[in-house]
């Protein structure tokens, strides 16, 4: 190898990031909203509330853990420390974000309920992508909510839209996916467990489990 040969540029490593998708089934409606034009990631397009984990996320209380398959689906990904955090942070994104609790705020301070978390996809951004994560989502009906929606700025345009019209926003293309997937349990649809999103040789591969 000679110092004239080009260097391979270094991958970036995902980070965990965890987003809380919130359904009213009765009316046909998912929240979502806008991320601001500047956020390097994902601008301009509509998402789920969420974000990565932080280190607190892991020791933020929790009332009541996931269902036992839910934990169990998500130990396929990582430890259950890990596991209890994404519920957490998808739980703390979402206050944050829209005002919407999945818990309690005993004393001020928010301890999250991962009991009606239910776990749907995780997805991994292209290895190419200068900004990457390992995004698991999870699902919850408006019923499980506890509050009013309102921005803190972070998403614009926060609203509850009905899925058509949701599949009809500038979204990414795994938001679309996951957004076909709403569709199709809201049309009676079996669910047919957890969806991975992933890329392989600049090629998008979907898989589930």
């Amino acid at each position: 190898m000679t110092d004239s040969a080009p260097a391979a540029r270094a991958r970036v490593r995902p980070r965990d990031a965890a987003s809380l998708i919130l359904l009213d089934p009765d009316a046909g409606t998912v929240l979502m909203g806008r991320r601001a034009r500047r956020h390097r990631f994902l601008p301009d397009l509509f998402v789920f509330p969420g974000g990565r984990v932080d280190a607190a996320d892991r020791q933020v209380p929790v009332i009541r853990p996931y269902r036992p398959e839910i934990a169990e689906a998500l130990a396929r990904t990582g430890s259950g420390r890990l596991a209890q955090a994404l519920g957490c942070a998808a739980v703390r994104e979402t206050f944050e974000e829209t005002g919407l609790l999945i818990g309690q705020t005993p004393h001020g301070c928010a301890a999250a309920d991962l009991a009606p978390l239910e776990y749907v996809a995780r997805a991994i951004t292209p290895p190419t992508s200068p900004i990457r994560f390992h995004a698991r989502f999870f699902l919850t009906e408006r019923a499980s909510t506890r509050g009013e929606p309102r921005s803190n700025g972070e998403l614009i345009d926060l609203d509850w839209y009905p899925i058509e019209e949701a599949l009809r926003l500038p979204v990414a293309d795994i938001t679309e996916f996951v957004l076909g997937e709403l569709r199709r349990r809201l049309a009676g649809e079996p669910v047919l467990g957890p969806l991975r999103w992933s890329y392989r040789s600049g090629k998008r591969v979907i898989r589930r489990g």
